[in-house]
């Protein structure tokens, strides 16, 4: 069979996880189904707009130091292990999201951007959170 740029986007915009794309500057390109129920956004609203419209402020300075760290090196520092993080909805609502982080690079090799895929764990932290704080607890 062969892939189309068609078939690409029916696997990214169908993917059950957040698929989002941000090119060298930090600007939202690419945004799924996924992300819009993860956040809130719909794709017009986030496209064009920077990643801090998921990232805490408490995060950002952090953030921005990984990310332009990876653009230079072109690589992550997890080398795509998932990693638990903090987010932010349109509503505002704190949210745990686990994430993996992927450098997109052209055929030269060239970093065009990060990718991040990214499911809500918020239930689940908050569960394993009030599981371990009742331990003991009689």
């Amino acid at each position: 069979m062969e892939e189309t740029p068609a078939l690409a986007e029916w696997i990214i915009e169908q993917t059950a996880d957040a698929v989002i794309y941000a090119d060298r500057a930090g600007t939202i390109v690419r945004w799924n189904r996924a992300a819009t129920a993860l956040f809130g956004y719909s794709a017009a609203e986030a496209l064009g707009q920077n990643l801090n419209l998921i990232i805490p402020e408490h995060l950002r300075a952090a953030h921005w130091r990984g990310f332009e760290a990876a653009m230079t090196s072109g690589h992550t520092r997890l080398h795509g292990r998932a990693t638990l993080t903090r987010a932010i909805s349109k509503t505002g609502q704190k949210l745990y999201v686990e994430m993996t982080f992927a450098m997109v690079n052209n055929q030269e090799g060239e970093v065009l951007g990060s990718v991040a895929i990214a499911r809500d764990v918020t239930a689940r932290v908050e569960h394993e959170k009030s599981v371990s704080s009742n331990n003991g607890v009689m």
